[in-house]
């Protein structure tokens, strides 16, 4: 397999050195239960992710005569803006092929940089092979998200911080798309710290590097969906798989649920805006998924690239998950005053009602029957059943509850 040096890595650092941030590390408590935890904040980043140190790493290796073919590359968002900014500052032309299901805020923050945008239904992996396709009839210089070697020594300048900011890191634990920001961390730290952890971190409905470790050889799946689309890749590469293969410790998988969960509460909790991407290893933390206890844990959050709409959705679906929101379906005589009954015994357990609908009976039902479905909002589910105890207490038929 093909190997990366410290001295590329180096090398690396010191070109980023002028454009790239090097991003916090931030301690985080409410993670700190087993293990000392902290954040690697790549989310703020310029460009909002960790993929600007590989772009521009690349792009700046580039001969004069390779600039003036102009560069091609495909993303999923995060790739797309690096390459973007680092062709501007170079006065390279970019076409860049991405994901007609990326998020608008990532299609428009690259389409700012001066890019030409080209947009392809389906996944990465479609805008891959369009983007491969126009490579060769144009002959433009093809900058690979991950499967390349000074894509994955400017990843790698990450674990030069992290060293830097904490010498005695014991893990680090990385979400996982194609595998070139873990391949760049893993041949880092493994060279400065052997002992080290490495532990990556896959959406359970996107877990292509989690599938080929697994099997020992790369495994391309069916399909990908889940909402960290910047990780939804069908199939690893083959340079970052060897990485993985031989450098990383375990891969792990998380749901939608238990992203969603991280997203909201880096949100809550540390005051930090994740894509769900960039939340997979706070969600293995965050639900107990890495076999360690009292070790200096490191959480790289990669990217903070979600568009608003996404995210309102986000913090619903974890706010449902964590029993913060609650719905329930009450059976009730349709005379006055059932409702007013309802909400007093709701509200003398201090929980707020945000949405009532009542219907009356139909087909198959008794005539004096009503419907009153509510939503409140709980402290977490032992709260909902006190209530939902108490509704039942009081003579009421609970005919459903979702949460």
């Amino acid at each position: 397999m093909e190997t990366l040096s410290l001295k590329k890595v180096y090398e690396a650092r010191d070109i980023l050195s002028k454009v790239a941030r090097k991003t916090e590390l931030i301690h985080s408590s409410f993670l700190s239960r087993k293990n000392n935890v902290f954040l690697k904040a790549e989310n703020l980043q310029l460009t909002g992710s960790f993929k600007l140190r590989g772009a521009y790493y690349k792009i700046s290796k580039l001969t004069d005569e390779q600039k003036k073919k102009g560069i091609i590359a495909c993303s999923a968002g995060n790739h797309a803006q690096g390459v973007a900014l680092a062709a501007k500052e170079n006065n390279i032309k970019a076409t860049i092929f991405i994901p007609a299901t990326a998020p608008l805020s990532k299609v428009e923050a690259t389409r700012s940089y001066g890019a030409d945008i080209k947009l392809i239904d389906g996944v990465y992996d479609d805008a891959y092979r369009e983007a491969v396709k126009f490579q060769k009839e144009t002959g433009g210089i093809f900058i690979h998200p991950f499967d390349d070697i000074d894509v994955i020594a400017g990843q790698g300048t990450i674990a030069l911080e992290i060293y830097e900011q904490l010498s005695d890191v014991d893990a680090i634990v990385v979400p996982i798309g194609g595998g070139g920001l873990i391949s760049g961390i893993a041949a880092t730290i493994k060279q400065l710290k052997p002992d080290c952890k490495i532990y990556g971190v896959q959406a359970e409905r996107a877990s292509s590097m989690y599938a080929s470790k697994k099997e020992h050889k790369k495994v391309e799946l069916r399909f990908v969906n889940t909402f960290a689309d910047g990780t939804a890749v069908k199939v690893p590469g083959d340079l970052t798989f060897d990485f993985c293969e031989h450098s990383v410790d375990e891969i792990i998988t998380v749901t939608e649920d238990e992203i969603a969960c991280a997203v909201l509460s880096l949100i809550e909790k540390e005051k930090l805006i994740s894509e769900g991407s960039g939340a997979l290893s706070v969600a293995a933390v965050m639900f107990d998924k890495i076999p360690l206890e009292n070790k200096n844990v490191v959480c790289v959050v990669s990217g903070g690239n979600i568009d608003v709409n996404i995210l309102s959705r986000v913090i619903n679906r974890a706010l449902l998950k964590a029993g913060r929101i609650s719905n329930l379906t009450v059976e009730l005589l349709d005379k006055p005053g059932q409702l007013k009954e309802v909400s007093s015994i709701i509200a003398k357990y201090g929980a707020n009602v945000i949405r009532v609908r009542h219907n009356q009976g139909g087909e198959g039902t008794d005539i004096n029957d009503c419907y009153l479905k509510i939503s409140m909002e709980t402290r977490d589910f032992e709260h909902f059943n006190k209530i939902k105890n108490a509704l039942i207490d009081a003579g009421y038929n609970i005919l459903s509850t979702v949460q």
